[in-house]
């Protein structure tokens, strides 16, 4: 089955256009005809094997929302013309504590990535959503809420769930005081999820620049982290902070903005590790630093529904498949509110 798709050949080349086989359907599986797929940052860095795992020929995207075309013989959760979405798992090995409580990312064998994973099925790599199609096993997609513009969708595949997730394991409530740090493709979601939560919503930004913006998508205060008298004046306010930055920085001067019992929850991987936190402080006021890392299924779900019932999506900027790499230059520079997305029919194979 022949496809259509952005094919990075190497890491020194560009992704350029090429034909790729998906495997037959098989009884579980969903093919879907993709309408959008977003560009995560996390795309760039496999595509120019800067993490130093990628396997060539490699095809990006993990940020998916399009049509189902054909379902397998035991398909029972979707039918043809459903719009559908798939993020950054399409396997796993559903039989480990996590699988089976339905935290397929945290799968003790690893879940099988959407791109640059290992097929269940052929042993191939798997292929993501910089393509024509894409084959996936039905419990790894989702439905999409007609009420939402499709291309907005599609970020929240990936972004979108990866803040979400904290924000609901932790029991964020109405009322409560959320910080955000960085205001990117991550951090526009959480401030505009939180907001919708409820919660009043802080934006910790380098950059005074963005402070309108800031407030526009839900925030109710912007803090420019390096003015030292606007961190002072934060100090102890907040109940949960949600830090979206992937550069190495200095957790201290957050860690001050928390109440007693307070929590820093990081959801960026920088490429080199945060120096050491100070231990006191945290110890004195039982601070927590934790990770977090995606989201379920479930989750994904439950994240687009209340995207639904809320009118949530990402703020975009739409490309065709062929500007991939100005797009891939642009997001280097900051240069982009707040994810590019692929419009894959508008795409010139």
């Amino acid at each position: 089955m022949k496809i259509n798709a952005l094919v990075a050949r190497d890491a020194a080349k560009p992704l350029s256009s090429d034909q790729i086989a998906l495997r037959p359907v098989q009884q579980q599986d969903v093919k879907i005809e993709i309408l959008y797929c977003g560009v995560c940052h996390s795309d760039l860095h496999m595509a120019r094997n800067e993490w130093a795992v990628s396997r060539y020929p490699l095809v990006p995207g993990h940020e998916i929302v399009g049509r189902v075309v054909e379902t397998g013989a035991e398909v029972t959760h979707f039918k043809a013309g459903d719009i559908v979405g798939v993020g950054v798992m399409v396997d796993s090995c559903r039989e480990c504590h996590f699988c089976q409580q339905k935290e397929e990312q945290y799968c003790e064998s690893g879940f099988v990535a959407t791109y640059n994973g290992i097929d269940k099925v052929t042993g191939d790599s798997t292929w993501g959503g910089y393509a024509q199609n894409v084959v996936v096993d039905q419990h790894f997609v989702v439905s999409v809420p007609q009420t939402l513009p499709l291309a907005g969708v599609a970020p929240l595949l990936c972004a979108g769930v990866t803040v979400w997730s904290p924000l609901r394991h932790f029991g964020v409530k109405a009322g409560d005081k959320v910080g955000v740090v960085g205001l990117g493709g991550l951090g526009h979601m959480a401030v505009k999820l939180a907001n919708a939560m409820g919660a009043e919503v802080t934006l910790f930004t380098t950059s005074p620049a963005k402070g309108a913006d800031a407030k526009r998508l839900g925030a109710k205060h912007v803090v420019v982290s390096r003015d030292a008298q606007q961190m002072a004046e934060a100090q102890t306010s907040l109940d949960f902070i949600i830090d979206c930055v992937s550069a190495p920085h200095d957790l201290d001067p957050y860690l001050a903005t928390l109440k007693t019992n307070g929590r820093l929850v990081l959801v960026g991987i920088p490429e080199q590790p945060h120096q050491s936190p100070n231990v006191t402080p945290m110890v004195n006021r039982r601070l927590s630093i934790s990770g977090s890392s995606i989201g379920s299924i479930q989750e994904t779900q439950e994240m687009l529904d209340f995207c639904g019932k809320h009118n949530i999506i990402a703020d975009i900027e739409l490309i065709a498949g062929e500007q991939i790499e100005s797009a891939f230059a642009r997001m280097l520079q900051g240069d982009v509110k707040y994810r590019f997305v692929i419009d894959v029919q508008a795409t010139r194979w």
